[in-house]
């Protein structure tokens, strides 16, 4: 993995905390962005070193996901199994499945492959084995919906 590679790795695994953040404490954007720029991005906390993230890369998803968050739930949503709604997926599972899918809406220059794995990498990071082949099942339909 190249040096681009694994800081849009890490930019990736920081958005997904940023979007729960925003969502969990309804930090203003701004701030948020702010905050993770000056102390959590490249910076040390509790004796872990956080790579170094791509921030316009990260600054992207984070903002992308916050201004077309409808659209990306519509998609979302759209994919799940009948009776199952957003609200009834936990808080970290949404925040992955909206980077995702924005990523695959809006970022055309990477490839979907890509874009599908890096989520799935995001999902073990947080989950098991189960979960992580749910955003990979998720983030798959959404891509034959958005990338003819």
């Amino acid at each position: 993995m190249n040096d681009r590679s694994k800081s849009r790795s890490a930019a990736r695994l920081a958005a997904v905390q940023a979007l729960y953040q925003l969502e969990m404490e309804g930090t203003p954007l701004h701030l948020l962005l702010h905050e993770f720029h000056q102390h959590r991005l490249g910076a040390t906390i509790e004796d872990v070193t956080y790579a170094q993230a791509e921030e316009s890369f990260f600054d992207d998803v984070v903002q992308g996901v916050d201004r077309r968050r409808e659209e990306i739930d519509a998609l979302i949503v759209a994919r799940l199994s009948k009776g199952w709604s957003l609200e009834r997926l936990d808080k970290p599972m949404r925040q992955i499945l909206r980077a995702g899918t924005y990523e695959l809406l809006a970022r055309k220059d990477v490839a979907t492959g890509t874009a599908i794995s890096e989520y799935v990498d995001v999902a073990h990071a947080f989950y098991d084995k189960r979960e992580a082949g749910f955003v990979n099942g998720l983030l798959d339909a959404v891509a034959k919906d958005v990338r003819k």
